[in-house]
């Protein structure tokens, strides 16, 4: 197995970088549109209600019918890396939305109070006050988004762009186990390592919550 990665390893290498790419920019475009969106309808509970529904509706969609169906819609290439990203986006919104909806209407009311009582402004407050309180949350939903992703982008092997997943689609062609198995474990590392980095940010964004543990 070591063998054959070491005479594959630029190639590898290239499917690696291109997963990781692919996994982070649909991750990253999926939680910039579920917090603008989160912001917006978290305070209208006739608009987040019917939006929480479909936000689930989305992510029961098949990935593979996605990666077919988004260059009808975009009209883009089959083979482009771009239809990954946009589908896989759609994916981490409907992932995080929740969270973030469910984090700010989570914050106290005396939080709130005290922060208006201080003279700061709705749009000051929301930025300032309520999402660094709703960072928890958020980054708890980002990390399932973000593990999902890095998981989903092999199912875009089946459309010739996947990262990894080139990997399987080459040991189920050639019924050889190797390319298989270092699909795997390089796609699991590559989560692993993705997950630490978001758990790493979030305790960064929380200092407060790192004092209070030391406490």
């Amino acid at each position: 197995m070591i063998d054959w990665l070491l005479d594959n390893g630029t190639r590898v290498l290239g499917l690696a970088g291109l997963h990781v790419v692919l996994a982070l920019a649909s991750t990253l475009l999926g939680l910039l549109v579920a917090l603008l969106a989160g912001m917006l309808v978290a305070r209208a509970p006739r608009v987040s209600g019917p939006a929480l529904a479909i936000s689930g509706i989305l992510f029961t969609i098949p990935s593979l019918t996605l990666f077919i169906f988004i260059p009808i819609l975009f009209g883009t290439r089959i083979l482009d890396p771009v239809n990954i990203v946009i589908a896989l986006s759609v994916y981490a919104f409907a992932l995080i939305f929740g969270g973030v909806v469910e984090a700010l209407r989570a914050v106290p009311i005396e939080t709130r109070q005290a922060a208006e009582a201080m003279g700061i402004g709705r749009v000051r407050m929301l930025f300032t006050v309520e999402l660094p309180l709703a960072i928890p949350v958020i980054g708890a939903t980002l990390r399932v988004a973000a593990v999902s992703n890095v998981s989903l982008v092999s199912v875009g092997a089946l459309i010739g762009v996947g990262g990894l997943g080139d990997l399987f689609t080459e040991g189920f062609q050639r019924n050889y186990l190797v390319p298989i198995v270092w699909g795997i474990l390089l796609s699991v590392l590559l989560a692993l390592v993705v997950d630490l980095c978001i758990v790493w940010g979030e305790r960064a964004a929380t200092p407060w919550i790192r004092a209070g543990e030391r406490r």
